[in-house]
């Protein structure tokens, strides 16, 4: 009986250990996981941070390229306008010079054939001007007009000349511009790439961090389910060990206290069927009046101390078969009988309520029952009185 007691709880010592270790192997499986989901969102946030900034970037960009295009067009415009002055500075220019010709001419059909030949040798009106031994027969005006018309279309020209190269500076700027746009807009669409290939992993992860978790809780489930087993079997084995002759069953509680009813005794069986036997009761004519109160329950039901006491007796009885005796002070015992197992210990302290064995039929028992009695000075007394 011993070696079978044994070998049940070596297999429910090996079934937890073994499960400890497949839980271990687990719970560090989904530590790696939860690690890189971790790693991989701290990526992502990064490279979201890093992607905002070149959005911010682009839109700098493209904000100063809206400037310099407005810039541009103003500048041409302003171009344009030079341009058109200049054509009418010009116009002015040569109505002059082409008055002073009509005077000149006139001089010479007067007679003076001076101004004639200076027209024909000038290279230009700036060569014409320019013979001083001839100029001071031009009229006054004349020089004054042409001379003033002659400055503005330098200056107009100037201003032109200053117009175009400020063009083709904003212009080379608006370039480098694109040029900038160009490689923002690189970047961005790399760390787009970048995005989803992060979001592309750390979905994968998240379904393997799922269903490692999901198997974890799984071999979770299965130990407990086989660690009940095992109890239940080597319960079952310590009962049929009993009920064969052997010794007393010791098992560790199963449940937490348990009070029900406001009397002095709580229920020592509250998982029972119905009461079998009342106290009291004739079984057969050649038996004597019942002393205590059977609760018929199945196998391995929790049974409970039905008051603050004491235990005397925690063992095996030919008759009673695993038994509890507990004495609760001014002469009143109680006495629970025909465990399968039992869970406290001769000279250990219990309360109200607290687990004390599971429901058998050792000893002298034609099925699983708690047999419930109370004894008051050493006499039997109804267990209800107390109830």
């Amino acid at each position: 009986m011993k070696k079978q007691k044994n070998r049940v709880i070596s297999a429910v010592l090996c079934l937890a250990l073994s499960a400890s270790v497949v839980m271990n192997v687990g719970a560090t499986t989904i530590d790696e996981a939860q690690q890189k989901a971790n790693e991989l969102e701290s990526q992502k946030q990064s490279t979201q941070a890093e992607q905002n900034a070149l959005a911010d970037q682009l839109n700098l960009i493209a904000e100063k390229m809206t400037q310099t295009q407005a810039a541009l067009d103003e500048k041409k415009t302003e171009i344009t306008q030079a341009e058109n002055d200049l054509i009418a500075a010009k116009v002015d220019e040569n109505d002059q010079y082409t008055s002073m010709k009509k005077r000149i001419k006139y001089m010479y059909e007067s007679g003076d054939t001076q101004f004639l030949e200076i027209l024909v040798e000038a290279k230009d009106m700036n060569d014409f001007l320019n013979t001083a031994e001839y100029v001071s027969q031009i009229s006054a005006y004349d020089r004054d007009m042409l001379k003033q018309f002659q400055d503005t279309v330098a200056e107009v020209q100037a201003q032109e000349d200053s117009l175009k190269a400020e063009y083709e500076e904003l212009s080379n700027l608006q370039d480098e511009l694109t040029g900038q746009q160009a490689q923002v807009q690189t970047l961005l669409d790399n760390n787009n790439v970048k995005l989803a290939d992060l979001e592309s992993q750390i979905g994968a992860n998240a379904q393997v961090l799922a269903d490692l978790k999901a198997a974890a809780e799984a071999a979770a489930r299965a130990q407990a389910e086989a660690q009940a087993a095992a109890e239940a079997a080597a319960a079952q084995a310590a009962a049929e060990a009993a009920s064969s002759g052997g010794g007393s069953s010791y098992i560790p509680p199963s449940s937490s206290i348990v009070v029900s009813g406001n009397g002095q005794f709580t229920n020592p069986c509250p998982g029972a069927s119905y009461i079998s036997s009342e106290f009291g009761e004739y079984r057969s004519p050649s038996d004597p009046a019942h002393k205590g109160r059977d609760y018929a329950a199945s196998t391995g039901t929790p049974t409970y101390s039905a008051a603050d006491g004491t235990v005397l007796i925690a063992g095996y009885s030919s008759s009673a078969g695993n038994w509890v005796v507990i004495d609760h002070g001014n002469g009143l015992v109680t006495k629970y009988m025909h465990h399968s197992s039992i869970c406290v210990s001769a000279g250990q302290s219990v309360s109200r309520g607290q687990q004390i064995g599971a429901v058998g039929s050792t000893g002298d028992s034609t099925g699983p029952h708690l047999h419930f009695q109370a004894e008051s000075g050493g006499v039997a007394v109804d267990p209800r009185n107390f109830m």
